[in-house]
């Protein structure tokens, strides 16, 4: 591996108490999995507190969110990368039609019942309220910046590395 050109910075073990000095030695996959986990955990504990699951949410956003209907194939295939399992997004199909929250046509297409539209209106105030949390302190620009550098890292390891590809 070549080692980038400006970058002198060494490498520190993961510390959650280093101090501001000591940040530029922090390994940034540890602190994305420690966000990750905190912030998901936090959002799934909102959402427990109301009977509902993120998935269910992801489920719901996604049969209002397309032009047309999607089928039950459609919505697992295109959700469940996210899931933590293959057969998660499947299985939340089949809560949210027992739910009575989705329905399916003659065509086989999932559509939302009211009841799965108020549901999904109150996920979304819910999740607005969760990420108020999360960004307590933080401007837009520093929550921009933040996402501009780690899209930036993405590139530099899974993209073709060059200066202002977005991907």
């Amino acid at each position: 591996m070549e080692l980038v050109t400006g970058s002198t910075t060494d490498q520190a073990p993961a510390n959650p108490a280093a101090t501001d000095d000591m940040l530029a030695t922090q390994p940034v996959g540890y602190w994305c999995g420690l966000t990750q986990a905190a912030v998901t955990r936090h959002l799934r504990d909102a959402m427990a507190r109301i009977d509902v699951t993120q998935p269910q949410y992801w489920v719901l956003n996604r049969v209002n969110g397309g032009p047309a209907a999607p089928s039950r194939e459609e919505v697992v295939g295109q959700l469940t990368h996210l899931a933590d399992g293959p057969h998660e997004i499947a299985r939340v199909v089949d809560q949210l039609l027992h739910r009575e929250w989705l329905r399916i046509d003659d065509g086989q297409r999932l559509h939302l019942t009211n009841a799965g539209e108020a549901a999904r209106v109150r996920l979304r105030e819910l999740a607005t309220e969760v990420r108020a949390v999360v960004h307590q302190g933080i401007s837009d620009e520093e929550y921009v910046a933040a996402l501009k550098v780690l899209r930036r890292m993405v590139a530099n390891v899974d993209g073709d590395g060059a200066p202002g590809n977005p991907f």
